[in-house]
This record gives structure tokens, sequence and C-alpha cells, in this order.
């Protein structure tokens, strides 16, 4: 059974799909309905195959008429990203030449000049290609066997075990499972965990990716509003105490996508709450290596845990490589166990010779890391300069770690800006989409993973597509050139 959005909830999602100021009243509404409908599959706020609401419901909910949506969807139609059966309903399709990605759905012949700022991850370190090449030679060991480890080869596991004992954490290799990403890890202790309705505590904003495996599990999802400092210890106490969650899931180190790095003292309250509240902790670390300007790490969630309630989740994507799908669970060993059972009946193992690259570049961490975070804080300071410069009146606080800016817009116009820079070759994940209820238009998250020339111009084209939204125009509609 195919997923379906009533008009309310598209509503919701939509926001001030009409933008502000004059920039569109020369474009007819259906037109812009069509784009806005297209933009929230663009970015991954609607997936594939869901229904969409009668044309009615719609325009009831959007106080338009009925012709407009109408128009709207035979529009979206006729480029491919609607699906319709007479009296059954209309769906999200894919249009054919079109590809999915991790952002979203895009076309296949972007062309050279685009500028992604819709992914937040590093190309690969001049070291993976060595790693990769002893890793060939170490394969043969492997390879009499069946190569199914469902909690993943014990000298991988040893090796992350042996980066938490050195973080303060003394871990044992029964303790670790290897997964593939953080994703996937993520996804495995849901599936073990949390039953369809239960509560899980989520941070708002939040890693889209995750909001989606939550949605996926049916669960009932309650957020804690993260301020312009970060977290509010009592609100969270209090959310814990009220809500009871079966699970929370926090991003602690560098939070995708604020930045903001949680006190040590507050992590300590936060595992006492948790045990109170009877509620497990699946925290990410996923950007933990990557504090940029030498502050000292805080110690792990982990080391302040009495009672087996932190699950700690991790991976190479983010101080490695994305294309390398190797992460990790630290969770006791009994968890551990279940997990692996859990996993039999998804995917058997992760590849074997992905696990002996990460073994070899886990032995020149220190190495590559440095690397990293050099190479990432010349490229964060170097976005600064140029949001300063040329969008004064955008807002951001400086992050100490991670890889990407958090940024307030000078009006609610992040899903419009996304539209629009489009068309001038950037892609942009609009600040709804790391939400549950389609707020954030003030917001947009700007990754500094790209080389400083691209950062550069990525923002003069960003400045030049909001002054475009505060004029006039008589340029006719342009069908966008991605997917939904």
């Amino acid at each position: 059974m195919s997923a379906s959005v009533r008009g309310a909830q598209l509503a919701r999602l939509l926001g001030q799909w009409l933008g502000t100021g004059q920039a569109n009243r020369r474009t007819p509404e259906y037109l812009m309905l069509a784009a806005a409908i297209r933009s929230l599959l663009l970015d991954g706020r609607l997936a594939l195959g869901v229904r969409l609401p009668a044309e009615r419901d719609l325009a009831e909910a959007l106080r338009i008429s009925r012709t407009t949506v109408t128009a709207a969807y035979r529009t979206l139609r006729e480029s491919g990203h609607l699906t319709s059966r007479r009296g059954a309903g209309s769906w999200t399709a894919l249009p054919p030449g079109h590809r999915v990605e991790t952002s979203g759905l895009w076309a296949p012949d972007d062309g050279g000049d685009l500028i992604d700022l819709s992914v937040a991850a590093l190309p690969a370190p001049v070291e993976l290609t060595g790693a990769a090449r002893l890793a060939l030679d170490d394969l043969g060991a492997y390879t009499a066997g069946a190569g199914y480890e469902p909690m993943g080869l014990p000298v991988l596991r040893a090796a992350v075990a042996e980066k938490f004992t050195a973080r303060g954490v003394a871990t044992h290799p029964d303790q670790i499972m290897i997964t593939n990403g953080v994703q996937h890890a993520l996804d495995l202790l849901l599936r073990l965990l949390v039953s369809p309705g239960q509560p899980v505590l989520v941070e708002s904003p939040s890693y889209p990716n995750a909001l989606v495996a939550l949605a996926a599990r049916r669960a009932r999802v309650v957020t804690h509003n993260l301020a312009e400092t970060g977290w509010d210890s009592e609100l969270l106490m209090a959310g814990l105490r009220a809500a009871r969650p079966r699970l929370a899931y926090l991003i602690p180190e560098y939070q995708n996508p604020t930045g903001h790095l949680m006190p040590g003292a507050l992590r300590e309250r936060l595992v006492a709450a948790a045990h109170m509240s009877g509620t497990d902790l699946v925290i990410d670390e996923s950007f933990v290596d990557l504090p940029l300007d030498g502050q000292p790490v805080e110690r792990p969630v982990a080391a302040f845990d009495r009672h087996a309630r932190v699950l700690s989740i991790g991976s190479m994507s983010k101080p490695y490589w994305g294309g390398l799908r190797v992460g990790w669970i630290r969770a006791p060993a009994p968890v551990v166990a279940r997990l692996a059972a859990v996993r039999v009946g998804v995917d058997m193992a992760s590849p074997v010779l992905e696990q002996l690259i990460a073994v070899r570049l886990l032995a020149e961490a220190d190495r590559v890391a440095l690397a990293r975070r050099t190479q990432l804080r010349a490229q964060r300071d170097t976005l600064a300069a140029a949001l300063r410069t040329e969008l004064p009146a955008w807002r951001f606080t400086l992050p100490t770690g991670g890889v990407c800016l958090w940024v307030e817009l000078d009006a609610p116009v992040a899903s419009a800006l996304a539209r629009a820079v489009e068309d001038l070759g950037v892609r942009l994940t609009p600040g709804p989409r790391f939400g549950v209820d389609g707020t954030m238009e003030r917001f947009v998250r700007l990754p500094f993973t790209l080389p400083e020339a691209d950062l550069v111009e990525a923002v003069r084209r960003l400045a030049e597509a909001r002054r475009a939204l505060d004029r006039p125009s008589a340029r006719s509609w342009a069908t966008p050139a991605v997917v939904a």
C-alpha cells in the first residue's frame, strides 16, 4: 500500500509557496504551485509513490480555486512528476531520464558548472587508494570462507573498539557491530527497539535521513527545539520526563545541521534523565573526528552510561569518504547479538573488502584527520567571509567543528530560494528538509565541503538569486530541469 498525504499536510509542507514580495506576480499561480510541489520532490520532503490529496482537498487547504490545483497537477503529469488514474488518484513519480540521489531527484544532465550544496560530504582522501591496495593483500586470508560476518570482521571490530577506548570509554570488540554506514546502523536499531506508534525524541532541526527512517518505522516523533545556542537543558529534561520516549536520537558533536556541541555537564544529565524515563539514547557521532579550532573534545555520552542506555553510532563517511559504506554500533554485547539476528533478515553482512580498507584507514586516522580538519577549517572560514560580504543580512554562528553552517535568512524564503538558485546552477537544501512540520523557511544548510573557489562562486549565485526574489520578473516560467 502506498503512502498518501492529505491536503492540510501538503499545505504545511508547501509553506509560503507563493513567495514574498513582488517577484512572482506575473507568473500564473498554477505554475508556481507545480514548481513548489516539484521542489518538495527535489529535496526529498515528498517521496516517490506518494498519493497526493484530491484536487478539492488541496484547494480547500490552500484556499485557492480548484481550477488552479487541477492545472498544477496537469503540469506535473506533463513533466512526468505525477501519474494519475481516473477515479483512483495521483501519485508522485520519477520522470524518464532522471535519477535518485541522496538529496532528492535530479536530471542526469546537470552540467559541469553545477555547484552542489545539498550534500555535506568530502571527496576521498589521498590515502584511500593506498589503503585499498593494502586491503587487497589482506583479502586472501578471508576468501576461503563464505564471507558472511553479520557482526563484522573481528579485526575491524577490534579497531573500532580501540577507537572508543582511546576516547575514554572502555570497549570490548563484542560491543561493536559493523554496519553499512550510520544510516544502516540507525535503521537496525529502530527495527530492534521501536514499534509503530512509540514515541521517539529528536532534535529540531535534525538529520533529514533520520527523520525519514523514523517515518518508515511509523514512530511518533517528539521534538526538542534547539535554541540559537544549542540545547536548553531544562526543556530537554522536561521533554524526557513528559514524553517518556522509547528512544532519543541525538547528535551531540557538531550537530547536523546547526553545528552545536553539547556541553559535558548536559551529557551527564542527559544519561541520568534517560535512565529515569526508560529511554534508550542513540548517539550519532558522525562528526566527532572533526573539531576545527583545537578545542578539547568533550567526553563521549557513553562515558556517563551506567545502565546500558547509550547506543553510539558512527561511520567512515564524514572524516574519510561517503563511498566507503562502513559504520558501526557500540552497544552492550547482548544487544549487539540481537542486532545481528535482526540484520540477517535484512542484508546478511558488510562487504569484506570495504571493511579491510577501513582497518587500513583507521591505522592512519591521526594523519588523515589532521589533513581533513585543516582543509575544512580553511573552507569554513572562506564560506563565512563570502556570506558576510555578499549577504550581510544573513545570520549564522561559526561552528567549532563539523562540515556545515546553519544560516538564518533575512526572510522566510528558503524553498523559493532553492528553486531560484537552481536555475543558476546551485543545488541547495532548504531548512524545512531538516524538520518534521514544514517550518524553518528562514534557514538553509550550507556545507563547506567544496573547494574554496566553488564556495565563493556559490555564495555569489545565492546573492543573485536572493535579489531576484525581490524583483518583479516578466520572464516566462521555465520548467525546472530537476526531478520529482
